[in-house]
């Protein structure tokens, strides 16, 4: 098994892990926050705009959910397909912390909390 490592830079604006995500493991990707490519996401635009290191810093939504640029249709399908739960994601960093959050994905080896309460425990 390959060792993630712990790097709360690599905690995507949505709350996605990168440094576990498989296309940044294989130098596909480099990671949301490096990612020019990546200039069609809203998530993303936003928080840049804003100076937020994830939505987790966003006050004016209490639920990542209420936040059209972060819950929308693509959103809703990429959690489908990969299981994945971004709003926990959000939940989690609110509770401990980026770097904590960071620690515990890279611990469990995840790139995103997954649907139905799997998640990391710290």
């Amino acid at each position: 098994m390959t060792t993630v490592p712990v790097d709360k830079e690599s905690v995507a604006y949505c709350g996605l892990y990168c440094a576990a995500c498989g296309a940044h493991v294989k130098g596909r990707c480099p990671g949301c926050h490096d990612n020019q490519k990546a200039a069609w996401c809203k998530i993303r635009s936003c928080c840049r705009e804003n100076g937020y290191a994830t939505c987790a810093d966003c006050a004016t939504y209490a639920d990542p959910r209420e936040c059209r640029k972060f819950h929308n249709v693509v959103s809703r399908l990429f959690g489908l397909i990969f299981r994945s739960d971004r709003r926990a994601c959000i939940r989690r960093i609110r509770e401990i912390g980026r770097a904590a959050y960071a620690e515990g994905m890279a611990a469990d080896g995840r790139h995103a909390m997954r649907r139905g309460g799997q998640g990391i425990m710290l």
